[in-house]
């Protein structure tokens, strides 16, 4: 077992945090390069072989373009917030559809105090979410099992950032699970702490984590008609 990321990943994407300019970055690129972008490559290529497991329909995509890692670089072309570069890093393991429909992915997300492990499907168009929706509704048992297992519930959090006040219309106000079809985004997640990101065993923690999530991934496959 072997560690990919150090203190000194994360004091880089801190520091990034307190000087978010193109000249610090530039100063900086080395440490990005060494503690950051070229050891979550390496993550990501070593992840394929349980991916694969999971899924021969998902990827784990090392290519340092058009892969599975984000770029560092924001696109602040439609916000306020004009600063260049995210102050973390992420990746997702995509399922190789992905450019021709919707499609959940999971994903992993380095951040000094902020890192965590997730799946599922964020920021879906309207279309998508009520595919979703309707595939609920008629389908309750198999959400239970996928989505409401107490053991899942216990490791894994529903994101509840975007939820809507009532209930979407075309649905029982009494459906067992109506509380779930008011959310926007289908997310479980739990956060992940400084020391397991930096720990040698952060590889086989994120493999656990990732055959955990899988059912409520190949649940929503089975929604949006996806291969799993």
């Amino acid at each position: 077992m072997t560690a990919y990321f150090s203190e000194t990943s994360l004091r880089f994407l801190r520091g990034l945090a307190r000087h978010n300019d193109k000249a610090w970055f530039q100063a900086h690129r080395a440490d990005y390069e060494a503690h950051v972008r070229q050891p979550f490559l390496r993550l990501v290529g070593d992840l394929q072989p349980a991916v694969a497991a999971i899924s021969p329909h998902f990827r784990a995509d090392p290519r340092p373009v058009g892969g599975s890692l984000f770029r560092i670089h924001r696109d602040a072309r439609f916000s306020n917030d004009k600063s260049p570069y995210k102050t973390w890093q992420g990746a997702r393991l995509f399922h190789e559809r992905r450019r021709e429909v919707a499609a959940p992915s999971f994903y992993i997300h380095l951040q000094p105090g902020g890192s965590f492990v997730g799946a599922g499907l964020w920021h879906p168009e309207s279309d998508t979410q009520r595919k979703v929706r309707q595939f609920i509704f008629d389908n309750p048992e198999s959400w239970r099992r996928s989505a409401h297992a107490p053991a899942f519930r216990r490791r894994f959090d529903l994101d509840a950032t975007e939820v809507l006040v009532r209930t979407p219309r075309g649905f029982p106000a009494d459906f067992e699970f109506i509380d779930d079809l008011r959310h926007r985004n289908w997310v479980f997640w739990r956060p992940l702490d400084d020391a397991t990101m930096t720990g040698p065993r952060l590889r086989t923690t994120l493999e656990k984590d990732l055959a955990a999530l899988a059912p409520f991934v190949d649940y929503l496959c089975a929604a949006l008609d996806l291969e799993f």
